[in-house]
Order: C-alpha cells, then sequence, then structure tokens
C-alpha cells in the first residue's frame, strides 16, 4: 500500500504567512503540519509516500529531503497548478500503478492517527473508504450523505444546500478502481476535478464505498484560527523538559519545554508552552498555549494562544494574543505621538481631560 499526500495549494487563507512560506511546512507546536500527517502514515506501516508538490517545491523539498527522517521514503511529484484533488491522482498514476493507497491532505491534522482506518480497510478492501465529521459549517466541505442504512448515497463539493452535517475529512483511501473514475469525470463549476466527483462515479456505477464517521479531533489547518487550535490540541499533550536555561528569577509554571540553547530570564512562563532552541525570553510573560520557534527574543512583552516563527522578535509590547507571527518580524510599540488639548473655555468652566 502506498500514500499520495497533497502539498501543493496556494494556502490564500493563511496570507500574508504563505506569500513566502508554504502552508504545510507552518509550525504546530514547532514541528511542520506536514510532519505529523508522514509520520502518522508511517506509523500506518506504508513507507512509499509520493508528495504532490507545486510552487513552493522546493521549500517542501528542502524540508522533507528523501523522507527517512520521518520514516518514509518519498517521491515528489510535480503539478503545474492545483487542478483539484483527482487531478492529483490523475498525475500520480505512473507512481500509484496498480497499489492501494491512503490520500491524506497536506495540512490536515488528526489526532490519534490513521493505522486503525488503513488497518479496517486492508482487511476489507472496498473501492473507496471515506472519513467523515459533524462540521458546524458544512457549506465549506465536500458533504456526505448516507442512507438509511448508513451508506454513502451522495457526495457534493461545498454545497451552497447542504444534505447534510458531514464532511469529508481530509483522508481517502483507494483501490486501483478510482483511476477509471478520475478518467470519466469533468471538471466542476470551479475548474477542478474533484474527488468527490470520482467516488460519486463509483458510486453511481455500484461500487463499494464505505465510510468511518470520526468523532475525534480533525482540522484543516487552512487558516489562522483552525491553526491556533491545532496548536493548542499538539500542546496538551506535551512532555516538559528544559535543555535550556532559566534564571533563579524566573518562573516556570505547568508543561512548558525549553529547548538546548533556549534562555529564560526574569520571565514567568505559564505553560503548555514551548521555546525554541536558542530563544531568549527576558523580562516577559508567556502565557498558555504559545509555540515560540528556535532563534527568537522576547523582551519585556506579554503573549498567549499565538505561534511565533523562526527569528522573530517582539518587544516593549503589551499584550499579544491569538496570533500568528512570521518568520524574522519585529514587533516593537508604536511611537506615541505627540498631543495637546485646543481649547476655549468661557469663564468660570470646569474641565476634565485625560492625561
Amino acid at each position: 500500500m502506498k500514500a499520495l499526500v497533497l502539498s501543493g495549494g496556494a494556502g490564500t487563507r493563511l496570507r500574508p504567512i504563505t506569500h513566502t512560506s508554504a502552508k504545510q511546512l507552518v509550525p504546530v507546536a514547532n514541528k511542520p503540519v506536514l510532519f505529523y500527517g508522514l509520520e502518522a502514515i508511517a506509523e500506518a506501516g506504508i513507507t512509499d509516500v509520493g508528495i504532490i508538490v507545486g510552487d513552493t517545491a522546493p521549500e517542501i523539498r528542502e524540508a522533507v529531503g528523501d523522507g527517512s527522517a520521518l520514516g518514509v521514503d518519498v517521491t515528489y511529484i510535480p503539478q503545474d497548478e492545483p487542478r483539484g484533488l483527482a487531478h492529483a491522482v490523475l498525475i500520480a498514476r505512473d507512481f500509484l500503478g496498480d497499489d492501494d493507497f491512503v490520500m491524506y491532505l497536506g495540512d490536515n491534522f488528526i489526532v490519534g492517527g490513521i493505522s486503525g482506518l488503513v488497518e479496517e480497510f486492508r482487511a476489507e478492501r472496498p473501492e473507496a473508504q471515506i472519513l467523515l465529521t459533524k462540521v458546524p459549517n458544512p457549506t465549506a466541505f465536500g458533504v456526505a450523505e448516507l442512507d438509511d442504512e448508513g451508506r454513502v448515497a451522495s457526495l457534493e463539493e461545498k454545497p451552497k444546500e447542504p444534505k447534510s452535517d458531514l464532511a469529508l475529512v481530509g483522508v481517502y483511501l483507494f483501490t486501483p478502481a478510482v483511476h477509471e473514475a478520475v478518467r470519466s469525470i469533468e471538471p466542476s463549476w470551479r475548474g477542478e476535478l474533484e474527488i468527490t466527483h470520482a467516488i460519486q462515479w463509483l458510486i453511481d456505477q455500484r461500487r463499494d464505498v464505505r465510510s468511518t464517521t470520526i468523532s475525534g479531533y480533525w482540522k484543516d489547518t487552512g487558516n489562522v484560527t483552525d491553526m491556533l487550535e491545532v496548536n493548542r490540541s499538539v500542546l496538551e499533550t506535551l512532555k516538559p523538559s528544559t535543555e535550556g536555561t532559566v534564571d533563579e528569577s524566573s518562573e516556570i509554571i505547568g508543561r512548558v519545554r525549553i529547548e538546548p540553547g533556549a534562555r529564560v530570564t526574569s520571565s514567568r512562563i505559564v505553560g503548555p508552552v514551548i521555546i525554541g532552541a536558542d530563544t531568549v525570553i527576558s523580562d516577559s510573560y508567556v502565557g498558555p498555549f504559545t509555540s515560540v520557534s528556535e532563534g527568537c527574543r522576547i523582551e519585556d512583552s506579554e503573549i498567549e494562544y499565538s505561534i511565533v516563527l523562526r527569528g522573530a522578535s517582539i518587544s516593549g509590547v503589551r499584550r499579544v494574543e491569538a496570533s500568528l507571527i512570521g518568520r524574522d518580524v519585529e514587533v516593537t510599540p508604536a511611537p506615541r505621538n505627540p498631543s495637546a488639548h485646543r481649547l476655549v473655555l468661557g469663564d468660570h468652566s470646569k474641565v476634565q481631560i485625560s492625561s
């Protein structure tokens, strides 16, 4: 069994971060989102992985390499531009051959991995198996309708009037039957070859399409709000350790990981928090659910529930929260503008002025 990982999207919902960085490489708890997916694939016993790459291919290649550090063997498959998930299957035909495969969206995050799902698929081998989860906003996803017996009756991509609240999670399992399906469909109104249309084709051909509804944690990390929420979820499981240095005037509370070379002086850190290698925290407060990458500097500032990327500095700022701060960013206080009150007051007036 092989894996096909999609990492070619532009990440428009994460701009401006993704103007200069691949969305799949934005870190969660100081590790790229893409790495969590690749590790889940390896844990499921799949080592032969094809990664679909687009404009950010050089960055993805540099981060992942040959995949050996993550327990997989990677083949890169270029895509000239995003043309839909089914198009990714189409261009990966030579790599996939006649093997079963799992397709994993590189910016998705699933707590608990996919080992159980892969094991179930290997045992029963339906032509397709999809993951579903209930969402409050189904219009933003591919949506499945189940019949009275719980079988997949229909699929629709980002419907204006959803038939259910069951959204497709970004993990799909297929036998080679899907290759005929992706060749048989036409581009949607969005100009893309939709994987939902390919699966619908299998349903219409009376092929065996099954679903698993998960109640565990899943997020599409396509926007800042979801990225921060995934960061929170991962930090909840953080194992505390101190490999850097903390002076006697600092206070460390709860689950905090301080990586090698990091220095904390005259500061208060309340976990769960991860402080990256060679980062300096001084005269500051770092609050819960914050990830600070390597080589950062936080001075005389307060920050919580945020992600700070490599090389960023925050100095003299109160307070930063629910923020995603890019690489090598500098955050400082705005200069105070000179101000004056201009008054024309009659006799015996009383005036109160805020200073």
